[in-house]
């Protein structure tokens, strides 16, 4: 692969931070973009051209990608389905980015534009039950996504895929399947399942409160992907020839109640639980079907989520040990 001027937006984020570290690991020039200041940010590469500007803004779009030849798009306001449910309009003005950002590509002439939409497209009607039916890219349609969040991401799918047929701008898409890994939000109210059940867990061992609450009945059934196949899928994804947007995520199937128990196994200790009918809890069931990447990439998970909850689990135990365990 021939070094190239790549341009991560979003990559003070999660994901962005860990595939900024993989662009530069393989020789590139990379410029990380994020509107958080640095000490906000997840990981702060030195190789790196690290900036902050916020993205919602054409001119820094245009800013940004000057001089650039690939963008990664991961820039969104967001977090997990507590921040989802209740912050619709946050959600939906992440469009001013994925706008912005494409078309600032179009106008400096960038080779490549990838965009990092969620399985929150899907039609809520296909995810009814816990057991689940794996998701296939055509189950977008007829649109029904996640409100707020799921609509800004299916629009924005449908202004890559105009901005590549009208313009000829190379555009991908990925539909990520709950992504998780060390370098993550733990705490805070953005936190996603796989971590805030850490947390949980690691705070009733801590404390000797030996209770965790779940919210939902705990027979919700998901698929998670360690951040490892997440940075390996989106570059084979962005090197493709596919032009439609396609799933990205494992699928190995599990319930919440499930997730809970990997995560005491980890921690060496049983919890007893109460469960928050009440809370925000998504869809009942969402598992991703992946004939279409590994028919035409030949991707797969490499991660067992045994294997990644407990890497996750060593580096949320250091991060909380560190801020609450003196």
């Amino acid at each position: 692969m021939s070094q190239k001027n790549i341009i991560v937006a979003g990559g003070g984020g999660f994901i962005g931070g860990h595939l900024v570290g993989a662009l530069l690991e393989q020789g590139h020039t990379v410029r990380s973009v994020d509107r958080k200041g640095f000490d906000d940010w997840y990981q702060v590469h030195e190789g790196a051209d690290n900036v902050v500007a916020d993205l919602q803004g054409l001119d820094a779009c245009m800013a940004a990608c000057d001089g650039m030849d690939e963008c990664y798009q991961l820039a969104a306001d967001m977090g997990g389905m507590g921040f989802i449910e209740n912050n619709k309009a946050l959600c939906m003005l992440s469009v001013l980015i994925n706008t912005h950002m494409v078309l600032a590509a179009k106008e400096k002439g960038l080779s490549s534009f990838f965009y990092s939409s969620s399985a929150c497209v899907y039609n809520a009607d296909k995810q009814v039950n816990e057991d689940v039916i794996p998701l296939k890219e055509a189950d977008a349609y007829p649109a029904m996504p996640e409100d707020g969040y799921g609509w800004e991401k299916l629009f924005s799918e449908r202004m890559c895929r105009h901005f590549r047929e009208d313009f000829n701008l190379r555009c991908r898409v990925a539909r990520y399947h709950n992504v998780y890994g060390p370098h993550g939000t733990w705490e805070g109210g953005r936190e996603k399942a796989p971590a805030a059940i850490i947390r949980k867990v690691i705070t009733a061992k801590h404390t000797g409160d030996h209770t965790i609450e779940i919210w939902g009945d705990g027979k919700q059934t998901r698929s998670f992907m360690y951040i490892d196949d997440c940075l390996k899928g989106s570059q084979d994804i962005m090197h493709s020839d596919i032009l439609e947007p396609i799933n990205l995520g494992s699928n190995e199937l599990t319930t919440i109640n499930g997730l809970v128990d990997i995560v005491e196994e980890i921690a060496g200790i049983k919890l007893e639980r109460s469960y928050k009918l009440d809370a925000p809890k998504g869809v009942n069931g969402r598992n991703s079907d992946n004939t279409m990447i590994m028919d035409e990439l030949g991707w797969e998970p490499g991660i067992k989520l045994r294997d990644g909850m407990e890497r996750t689990y060593r580096w949320i135990h250091d991060e909380y040990m560190a801020k609450y365990g003196g």
